[in-house]
């Protein structure tokens, strides 16, 4: 995968999780968390309860927010470490998913001792028919 494809999937990814983990009813951050300091012509916002810093533009009246250069680089790393993860586990379930098949010869062991199970059985249901009273051939007077 390429980094440009796992920041495609992030980025649908994530509005999609943070949608799923908002509650149904809409709830307003708790204004201690998070805090704003003037840098320039931008603010910083720091997330007091994860540490997260974000560049923020005030946009017609709206504070548009992005990640930090040094969290982005952060979270791009934990992606690639991610990726290769799955790489990894993905190579070694294709590698072992032909080693839990049965081999030709332990089939042909299996079917051998099946047969020999159902010889047996089905001669010991036909002795078991020779000893029981044939109760069909007269039939009983009520």
């Amino acid at each position: 995968m390429t980094k440009e494809t796992i920041s495609g999937l992030a980025a649908l990814i994530l509005p999609a999780a943070l949608l799923l983990a908002t509650p149904g009813h809409a709830t307003e951050p708790d204004p201690a968390r998070f805090q704003l300091e003037r840098s320039g012509d931008h603010f910083v916002r720091l997330d007091k309860q994860t540490g997260a810093m974000s560049i923020c533009d005030d946009q017609n009246g709206n504070l548009v927010c992005r990640m930090a250069a040094d969290e982005r680089a952060a979270y791009e790393n934990e992606l690639d470490r991610l990726s290769d993860r799955v790489s990894k586990l993905e190579k070694t379930v294709a590698a072992s998913s032909g080693s839990n098949l049965p081999s030709d010869a332990d089939i042909d062991r299996t079917l051998g001792i099946m047969q020999k199970f159902m010889r047996g059985f089905m001669g010991m249901a036909k002795e078991f028919q020779k000893e029981a009273p044939d109760t069909q051939a007269q039939p009983q007077k009520t």
